[in-house]
């Protein structure tokens, strides 16, 4: 948070209307500022390295750099931003990318003024946020068989994006040991790749914020 104490938001959707609409209603807000606003992923990540957000808000399907990839390249070159995917997709692959690139957490696009706004000061704090529609996925769902500490600390590593041969060099196994403990994990999570055990594991609050 800057030294006005107000939260700088970046404002990322190659949609006017709804950038137009979020600028308005942060407007309005005694804690918040919006520093940019930016149509696709490349000028999200030259508008952060300039206005320095606290939290960017991010679309995922944008012409050229999309969501994922921003995100990824705006935490590389800083980790203390907070990334919100504001989205239509609730239970996408796209969404589980996202976090695995480093959002700090998804929200619906029709959700509430108060819950989006709700979601962008929780960011702020360091907070995760997921939003009500991908929480009510989670009930019906049988709860899988538990992951050993190993096996939550592999599942880390893949949301970090590292290769089986990175696994095996931070794990000190082989790579074939490596591909074995994730399809041990796969199985008990149900899931058929990396993408979808991350997804399972995200709704299922397995992995680390």
């Amino acid at each position: 948070m800057n030294k006005d104490n107000k939260i700088k938001v970046l404002i990322v959707d190659d949609h006017a209307v709804v950038r137009l609409g979020l600028s308005t209603l942060l407007g309005y807000q005694e804690d918040l500022t919006v520093v940019g606003e930016a149509d696709d992923g490349e000028s999200a990540v030259r508008l952060s390295q300039e206005t320095k957000p606290d939290v960017v808000i991010m679309d995922l399907v944008m012409p050229g750099v999309d969501g994922v990839a921003a995100t990824r390249r705006i935490r590389e070159m800083d980790d203390s931003v907070k990334i919100l995917i504001l989205t239509i997709f609730g239970t996408s692959v796209d969404v589980a990318r996202a976090i695995a690139a480093g959002a700090n957490g998804a929200i619906m696009k029709d959700a509430s003024n108060e819950d989006i706004l709700s979601a962008i000061r929780t960011i702020a704090t360091g907070k995760s946020v997921l939003s009500p529609e991908i929480e009510k996925s989670i009930k019906d769902e049988p709860v899988p068989p538990e992951l050993t500490q190993r096996q939550l600390e592999i599942l880390q590593s893949v949301t970090r994006g590292l290769s089986n041969p990175e696994i095996a060099k931070q794990f000190g196994i082989t790579v074939d040991g490596a591909k074995a403990h994730l399809k041990i994990i796969f199985s008990k999570l149900g899931a058929a790749n990396r993408s979808e055990a991350i997804t399972i594991a995200m709704r299922k609050h397995l992995l680390k914020s």
